[in-house]
Parts: C-alpha cells; structure tokens; sequence
C-alpha cells in the first residue's frame, strides 16, 4: 500500500505541519480542513507543500519522524525549496 510523507502550511496560524498517511492525500488534506480536535482543526487553510511516496507505512513514518527531529523550520523550508 503506498504511502506519503507530507508538509502543510496554515498561513493563518504561519505554521507547519509534518505527517504521513496512507490515505488518498486529497483526502487526508480534507479531514486536516475540517472543524475537528487536533492541532490542524485550528485552521481551515492548510495547504500541500511537499510530498514524498513511499512504498509502506514504516518508511513514511520513519521520514516523518527524521524531519520532525531537525526541530528547524529552516531546515523544513530548505526541504520544501528543493522538492
């Protein structure tokens, strides 16, 4: 089953957010708009930065966790430029 690691941007609340799902990422990004309990129901803008495929949810959770690890929005918006 294939799976995405991913990066959204709220603009109203400037931050990032980093995730992986084995979902359709349209509708993974749906059920981050929407009115619910959790970091990103705080704001309905989140937007698509990047995406990387993965072919298995080990590995997308284990990019997630390395990028989540650098604790650098610099280093997230350097990630975001080359994709």
């Amino acid at each position: 089953m294939p799976c995405s690691f991913y990066i959204l941007y709220s603009k109203n609340l400037d931050k990032y957010y980093v995730g992986h799902t084995c979902d359709v990422m349209d509708e993974r990004l749906r059920k981050h708009n929407s009115n619910h309990k959790g970091f990103t129901g705080n704001s309905p803008d989140w937007i698509l930065m990047y995406m990387e495929e993965y072919s298995d949810k080990e590995s997308a959770y284990r990019r997630e966790r390395q990028v989540k690890s650098w604790k650098s929005r610099k280093k997230i918006l350097e990630l975001i430029d080359r994709g």
